[in-house]
């Protein structure tokens, strides 16, 4: 027997990873955790964190930071908050998560990327900025060796 989903089972899956993700890019900013975003999608946390990797390359954990983390960047350009008040802003509960996971993607420190990049998008169209400054996924895993 074969675990995996085939024919209209993989499209169902889809469909629901597609959801799952939607809601991820629409509730960054809450308090959101695997086992919340596999009951919203009727499977099992370990199921989802599977299924989710296998279609997008990343496990839905990862994905809320990242979204937190490029949503954190667009604040820090901004320059009128401070890191903490943009580490709650995005929905991180914890200062130095947020700044490990910010210097990870990023590869710098938020305080060090707010110095830096203050007003850097100003005058650019928004669909350019946001990928101009687009973090790079896996980057750790690259540097790890790891894929």
């Amino acid at each position: 027997m074969s675990a995996r989903p085939t024919g209209p089972d993989v499209l169902r899956d889809l469909a629901v990873l597609r959801r799952v993700r939607d809601r991820i890019d629409r509730e960054y900013a809450k308090p959101l955790d695997v086992e919340a975003l596999a009951r919203g999608a009727n499977m099992s946390s370990g199921h989802l964190s599977r299924r989710f990797r296998a279609a997008f390359g990343e496990t839905p954990y990862s994905y809320v930071m990242t979204r937190r983390i490029e949503r954190a960047m667009a604040l820090l350009r901004r320059g009128d908050l401070s890191v903490t008040e943009v580490c709650f802003e995005v929905g991180c509960s914890s200062l130095g998560t947020f700044s490990t996971r910010f210097t990870e993607l990023v590869g710098v420190p938020p305080s060090v990327y707010r110095e830096r990049y203050a007003g850097a998008t100003l005058g650019m169209i928004p669909c350019v900025a946001k990928q101009v400054t687009k973090p790079v996924r896996n980057r750790e895993a690259a540097v790890g060796g790891r894929r």
